[in-house]
């Protein structure tokens, strides 16, 4: 039964031209294949050379990201460590202004050689910062920066632009490009009187 339906195909096949060409295609696809399957060894060298090629250049690629970790790693391992040695600069601060403040040593030669080593220390800590690429911010005279500074207060000033700093109430720190923490600063503001009086001219000239 089998025989005779595939019998009739084939004679549909021969009778109808469109099949005919059909089943070409079919047989030309097919043998496509299986050359393609059958590759050479020409081709089987080169698709290994490819394969090896591609898995050398992510093999770097992957060394590379190490490399750049890794050295993120050694520069910004000691971050923690450097901003709990602000404190150091902090107290030495503190204790210098206290000396400074303090009425019964005013002037006095214990004061004054006090002070010195004050300023022998401080110089000491920063040189030791420089070395490991700790670096204090500029604040004073310079615009805020929100990425740098953090205003803490405005202060009168009409000699200065507005949002000058005009005065540092903390100093702040950076580590290569990465920030320790912000400046505590007082930035510049006009007076009231200066800000109507600035508008009005203003006006005035749109007027003209």
């Amino acid at each position: 039964m089998e025989k005779e339906q595939n019998q009739n195909i084939e004679e549909n096949k021969k009778e109808d031209p469109i099949l005919e060409e059909a089943d070409k295609d079919t047989k030309n696809i097919d043998d496509k294949e299986n050359q393609l399957k059958e590759k050479s060894p020409e081709d089987k060298i080169l698709e290994l050379e490819d394969k090896l090629a591609r898995t050398f250049a992510e093999m770097e690629n992957q060394r590379r990201r190490f490399e750049k970790e890794k050295d993120d790693a050694f520069e910004y391992g000691g971050f923690a460590l450097a901003k709990e040695a602000l404190s150091l600069i902090d107290n030495l601060e503190r204790s210098k202004q206290i000396l400074q403040n303090d009425e019964s040593l005013k002037s006095s030669e214990a004061q004054k050689k006090m002070l010195e080593h004050f300023d022998i220390i401080y110089k000491d800590l920063i040189s030791i910062f420089l070395k490991n690429n700790i670096k204090q911010i500029d604040s004073l005279n310079k615009k805020l920066d929100p990425n740098l500074h953090q205003a803490m207060m405005e202060i009168v000033d009409d000699q200065k632009e507005p949002g000058t700093i005009v005065q540092e109430i903390q100093k702040g720190f950076s580590i290569k490009d990465r920030l320790l923490r912000p400046s505590l600063v007082g930035v510049s503001k006009k007076t009231e009187n200066v800000v109507e009086k600035n508008e009005e001219n203003k006006e005035n000239l749109d007027k003209k």
